[in-house]
């Protein structure tokens, strides 16, 4: 993925979301070591969860996006 060429939007499984965390954090300049500082995180759990890990801690998960400036938003399906 080309630095802002990010698609952010709807994700499906747990390898959308990683890709998209990684792609947002690599085009911030941050390493998985910065982003392990700042939001008191490991960087193993950094890596797999951006690797896709079904089982990742949803608690975990929020706190990286909140760590890199990402909201989730829910909302109904349309059609």
């Amino acid at each position: 993925m080309a630095k802002n060429d990010i698609s952010y939007g709807r994700i499906q499984s747990t390898g959308d979301l990683g890709r998209l965390v990684r792609a947002h954090r690599k085009d911030k300049g941050l390493t998985l070591e910065t982003v392990s500082g700042l939001g008191n995180l490991s960087t193993r759990f950094l890596s797999e969860f951006e690797r896709g890990k079904e089982t990742a801690e949803i608690g975990k998960i929020l706190k990286t996006l909140r760590t890199l400036g990402l909201d989730i938003v829910v909302q109904p399906r349309s059609g």
